[in-house]
């Protein structure tokens, strides 16, 4: 966790805080003179509360690409309700006599509606924007998801690991920031109810808010330098970005900046398009074949492995450069306590199945979707498996599952170092029903004409990190705790590829 993380989940707030003021007194305006439009907003407003956070986010990603605008977008929808609904009471609530009053006076109805009666009712109102402002800070926690940074990341990586250290002082730090902002906006609140309102006072906490936003405008921009990455949403993908940066920022005189946290689809959507937000990242030649191109193993040529095709697939199709194998393969694997492994005698996955029907299977939810073959009932149909029960878990929690005693069965990633901090077997794949997961970075085509030696510098990696080493590297950061930046320094210097 870091100032600039926290900067940025202030940034994402406070913005979408304001697009929400902006849009939202509008409508209780209108949701308040017009009589016919006022069930249609309050009922699209209620409507919007009740879309899953999550779900919100993917439909606005349908139009916007994953970052900061979508995540900003996704809470002011959210925020609206409280907005709209108290603009719209509070201007109801205002005295009837002080209504006639200013019709007696011959004011016209925008004129009363602004000049008179908002004044009043912005106390009310004002209480709705409090509430919109609070509940933000807690759903901004959601763009860790879509590539938007803030504190999320540092929270869903602490439960996966699970880190309670970590995951207390990220609470905390948002525990902090909502207090300390709804005092603040609770004194002012106070005061305008002692003054009824007032048309200066009541800006005085609106000016403040626009105040801090651009304040915090530079942790909100868009990454800039010669060679733009997302970090990666696991410690494997972080490190192998960092080495690429480390690398690329020794040998030249480019600036490679590492942008905000990203899932592995997120990132390919964002590399390949021509506005692209990246242009490189570090993937695997199964996820390019099942999850970017939507194929699968038997769509594969004969005679050709995964990474040929899926090599020549990018380069045909996007004008995208897999480059060499550094040598570690992450692909599924089945896990099992040691426990387990050695009470009956389990080394590969076939030996599961004199005991499957007492086993419990847990994995990701992912796993258990229908699309793709690499999936849990295909997975099972294959093997002859027959589990006593399957249960879906969230990826963070699955680890911590497992610990727990929640399932006895898992899928896992053959690189990833928690495998050894819970003591998991991993079986071997006897069927080979798994395919090949070798890692490898792929690169925009513009990038590599524009700047032809970052190739070479990046293919300095092949043949250099096998599966063991990368396990021991993800290891040191997710349960030793020691810093990306540290472990893949350190890893370059053992290579002989920086200087110590």
């Amino acid at each position: 966790m870091s100032w600039d993380l926290i900067f940025q989940h202030l940034f994402i707030v406070l913005a979408a805080s304001l697009l929400s003021i902006v849009v939202g007194l509008p409508l209780g305006i209108w949701a308040y003179v017009s009589k016919a439009a006022r069930p249609i907003i309050l009922r699209v407003v209620d409507l919007l509360q009740t879309i899953p956070s999550l779900a919100l986010l993917g439909i606005i990603m349908v139009v916007l690409d994953p970052g900061k605008l979508t995540v900003i977008t996704g809470i002011t929808l959210y925020s609206l309700l409280p907005i709209v609904r108290n603009t719209c009471l509070g201007l109801q609530e205002v005295d009837p006599g002080v209504k006639e009053a200013a019709r007696g006076m011959g004011m016209s109805k925008p004129y009363r509606v602004l000049m008179v009666e908002f004044p009043l009712a912005f106390p009310t109102v004002f209480t709705g924007i409090r509430i919109a402002v609070v509940n933000a800070i807690g759903t901004a926690v959601f763009a860790a998801f879509v590539g938007g940074g803030g504190l999320g990341g540092v929270i869903t990586q602490a439960i996966r690991i699970s880190d309670m250290g970590q995951l207390l002082a990220a609470t905390g730090v948002l525990m902090v920031i909502a207090v300390a902002l709804d005092l603040t906006m609770s004194w002012f609140e106070g005061q305008m109810r002692k003054s009824r309102g007032g048309s200066k006072k009541m800006w005085i906490p609106v000016a403040l808010i626009v105040a801090a936003f651009i304040a915090l405008l530079p942790y909100g921009q868009s990454g800039s330098g010669d060679i733009l990455l997302y970090d990666g949403d696991y410690s494997e993908t972080q490190l192998m970005h960092h080495m690429a940066k480390m690398l690329i920022e020794d040998q030249t005189d480019l600036t490679v900046t590492i942008q905000d946290q990203m899932s592995q689809v997120n990132n390919w959507n964002a590399l390949k398009d021509d506005g692209h937000t990246c242009d490189l990242m570090i993937s695997y030649d199964g996820t390019l074949l099942t999850t970017f191109f939507h194929q699968d193993t038997p769509d594969v040529p004969e005679g050709m492995t995964i990474y040929d095709y899926v090599k020549e697939k990018a380069l045909a199709d996007y004008d995208i450069h897999v480059l060499g194998k550094p040598g570690f393969e992450n692909t599924y694997a089945i896990g099992v306590p040691e426990e387990l492994a050695e009470e009956y005698g389990l080394e590969t996955i076939s030996d599961l199945i004199p005991i499957a029907d007492q086993l419990v299977f847990g994995a990701e939810q992912e796993f258990f979707t229908l699309e793709g073959s690499m999936k849990y009932n295909p997975f099972v149909e294959f093997y002859g498996l027959n589990f006593a029960e399957y249960r879906p878990v969230d990826m963070g929690l699955k680890y911590s599952a497992i610990e727990n005693g929640t399932f006895d069965v898992s899928v896992v990633y053959t690189t990833d170092g928690l495998n050894i901090k819970v003591g998991l077997k991993v079986l071997e794949d006897d069927q080979s029903f798994f395919p090949d997961y070798f890692g490898a970075y792929i690169v925009r085509g513009d990038l590599l004409e524009k700047y032809p030696e970052v190739e070479g510098i990046l293919e300095q990696l092949t043949g250099k990190i096998s599966t063991q080493q990368m396990t021991e590297l993800t290891y040191q950061v997710d349960v030793e705790g020691r810093t990306v930046d540290e472990v893949a320094r350190e890893f370059l210097v053992s290579q002989g590829l920086l200087a110590a």
